[in-house]
């Protein structure tokens, strides 16, 4: 079986659920097809509410979801003992393989945030010709060295990388209806006050939601592939909206766009202006942070990528050998099957004091239904950690955040 056949076949088994020539099911092979190459340039969850949520120690061993690699990059800020990495994408498990070695070989932290926070400057392909080309694995320097269209795919961060990926094209589309509505995000940008950026979407945002182009393309389930959100987790969204997704993306919007400082917020700046801020005085992941730098290079060395899924990954791990899970929002994908089978391995690798942290499409836990009791009844949901983590979110797309600690 060919790498590729491999990517197809783990892609499907965890997003296909209907049959392939049915309308549910021909979207699912859609979906599954884009994430062979990169969809998320930046992950889309907060990982200072990861971090908040699970109190890493340097004694815990974290399994995650690779994803962009800002979360797991970040996670190394907390000094954990190890952190074992999977993603079903082979641009995702490239581009975590990249940022680590940025990290052990780039110089200083100017040019570590050159590559990564700017992402756009030409003597970038300097520093990967120099620091990142030679130290990277024969895998990983084949996919960044592989021709696109025109230019080799590490061009990318020298031309915009936070615009590339199906993230980046997605935000592109959304900043074109945006213009067809007359928006412009400067004022947001430099809004001073909560209060400024309230008035902003209430004037110039809000408004959009009742355009016909917007509402017919955002009832469309394929509309939203650009945010890793396939058909089944589509239909959770909207079930929030009693079946209409259009007061659930409003809502999702006005949260990311006005309950937090812009400053302080590169989730919307990365929205909204399609970068970290300029000015250097903003926001931007905590790998990126000067402060951090000497501490995620000096732990770069504990992470192991694999491309592989969660539940193949744990099976092979040992009983009681993990302490902190982090699944994004894959369990949306899931089948009922595929969901016991995962928290059978978590349970199994779980040591005592073990935290699962996870987010939802929709508001609800998706667990008590569907896991079994056997399974979830070893397990603690804490509501006040999954309140608190939802509420500080400053990513704001998703409906529920949810924390659940190991009884034993």
């Amino acid at each position: 079986m060919t790498d590729t056949q491999t990517t197809q076949d783990r892609l499907g088994a965890a997003v296909h659920q209907n049959e392939a020539l049915s309308k549910d099911g021909l979207l699912e092979r859609l979906f599954s097809r884009l994430f062979h190459g990169l969809v998320y340039p930046q992950i889309w969850e907060d990982p200072v509410v990861d971090m908040q949520a699970l109190q890493i120690t340097p004694d815990d061993n974290v399994v995650c979801i690779a994803s962009g690699g800002c979360n797991m990059m970040s996670y190394l800020t907390a000094n954990p003992a190890s952190i074992t990495v999977v993603d079903l994408s082979p641009a995702h498990v490239a581009l975590n393989k990249l940022k680590l070695t940025a990290a052990q070989h780039m110089p200083d932290h100017a040019s570590f945030y050159d590559f990564f926070g700017h992402a756009d400057l030409k003597t970038n392909a300097d520093l990967y010709a120099r620091y990142l080309a030679p130290n990277l694995d024969p895998q990983s320097r084949a996919f960044w060295d592989t021709r696109g269209v025109l230019r080799p795919r590490s061009s990318m961060f020298s031309r915009g990388f936070y615009r590339f990926g199906l993230l980046g094209r997605f935000l592109a589309g959304v900043h074109l209806l945006t213009k067809l509505g007359r928006v412009d995000f400067q004022p947001l940008l430099k809004a001073e006050t909560l209060a400024d950026q309230q008035r902003f979407f209430d004037t110039q945002i809000d408004p959009l939601f009742n355009m016909r182009i917007v509402r017919f393309l955002a009832r469309k389930r394929a509309s939203l592939f650009g945010l890793g959100i396939p058909p089944a987790q589509y239909d959770k969204l909207a079930a929030d909206g009693g079946g209409d997704v259009i007061p659930v993306l409003r809502e999702r919007v006005r949260k990311l766009m006005c309950d937090f400082p812009i400053a302080d917020n590169y989730f919307a700046w990365q929205a909204f202006g399609r970068s970290y801020d300029p000015s250097g005085t903003g926001s931007v992941p905590p790998y990126l942070e000067a402060r951090n730098f000497d501490r995620v290079k000096a732990n770069a060395g504990r992470v192991q990528v694999l491309h592989q899924s969660l539940t193949d990954m744990l099976a092979g791990q040992p009983s009681q050998s993990k302490d902190c899970y982090i699944f994004l929002d894959a369990q949306d994908w899931m089948t009922d099957d595929q969901l016991n089978a995962l928290w059978a391995q978590v349970t199994r690798t779980a040591a005592p004091g073990a935290r699962v942290i996870f987010r939802t499409g929709g508001a609800e836990d998706i667990l008590p239904s569907r896991v079994s009791a056997q399974i979830l009844d070893r397990w603690r949901y804490d509501a006040a950690a999954s309140r608190k983590g939802f509420e500080a979110d400053r990513s704001a797309i998703y409906g529920g955040f949810h924390v659940y600690r190991f009884a034993g």
